[in-house]
């Protein structure tokens, strides 16, 4: 079974992602435009199918060392992450808005093949086993009392490292153009997610702490790879399973507004929302 046949089958019973909690939680009227209306986007930031294409890059590299034992060469991986972007850029039918550091499909292709150069240098797995590459998982969601739900957390797992000490890592590959502030990562809701899915999956016992990383991609003239350590413990995951079933709550409420900020600017919606 494929990834996507993987995810869909998972999609088929009551479920909330990550991806859905964040929507919302940002701004609900968007949540409602995307997943209650399905409308079609308005237009799309270059920063979607650039960050698609790195991720599907950085699978294939991780993958060719679990499956086959060797390292991607990098003109491969170049060339698969060319062939992506171009096939993802030909194929949409919605407008694209290009940002100042990549104003066209040159500049957006030029930018990938200097984050990929970067991080084929610079990326070592020495001491670690990889476990799990783009794995879709789910978890049943519990009440504050400890009662099961009818709803399902669901998510796919970015990378899953075992060390040398057998300590279970959760990894969320991101690229950014700005360094991330370690409080931002230790309130990170994607890595509780992948923390919360580990635990109940039994990858780690259900009551330990979930090491977490983020490895960052940084969109610079000399482009660099930063990783970011943090931990999940059981309570925190508590507190998002409550998050995820309040989030779920107020859309059965049909609780939908604007909330403006930064993220309008690359809004799918900005017309629709103008119009609410």
């Amino acid at each position: 079974m494929t990834k996507t046949e993987a995810l869909q089958d998972l999609k088929k019973e009551l479920h909330v992602s990550h991806s859905q909690i964040f929507t919302y939680l940002n701004c609900s009227l968007k949540y409602r435009f995307m997943y209650v209306e399905a409308r079609p986007q308005e237009r799309v930031s270059i920063a979607l199918p650039f960050g698609s294409s790195i991720h599907a890059s950085l699978e294939r590299y991780y993958r060719s060392i679990k499956e086959k034992g060797i390292r991607e060469p990098l003109g491969v991986l170049l060339n698969y992450f060319e062939h992506h972007i171009k096939l993802e850029l030909d194929q949409t039918q919605i407008p694209i808005v290009f940002k100042k550091e990549t104003p066209d499909r040159d500049a957006v292709i030029d930018m990938g093949i200097a984050m990929l150069e970067t991080f084929h240098e610079g990326v070592d797995l020495t001491g670690f086993e990889i476990l799990e590459i783009e794995r879709p998982l789910s978890a049943r969601l519990y009440t504050e009392e400890g009662q099961a739900t009818d709803l399902k957390l669901i998510g796919v797992l970015d990378l899953v490292l075992k060390d040398e000490t057998g300590h279970i890592i959760a990894v969320d590959n991101k690229t950014a153009a700005k360094p991330y502030a370690q409080a931002t990562v230790d309130d990170d809701n994607q890595l509780t997610c992948y923390a919360y899915l580990l635990a109940a999956n039994r990858y780690v016992f259900p009551t330990a702490e979930v090491q977490c990383r983020l490895d960052v991609l940084r969109k610079l003239k000399t482009p660099k790879l930063e990783h970011y350590h943090t931990v999940r413990t059981a309570d925190q995951r508590r507190r998002f399973a409550k998050l995820a079933t309040a989030v779920l709550n107020a859309i059965e409420a049909r609780t939908f507004l604007p909330q403006p900020s930064w993220m309008c600017s690359d809004c799918p919606y900005q017309d629709a929302c103008r119009s609410w």
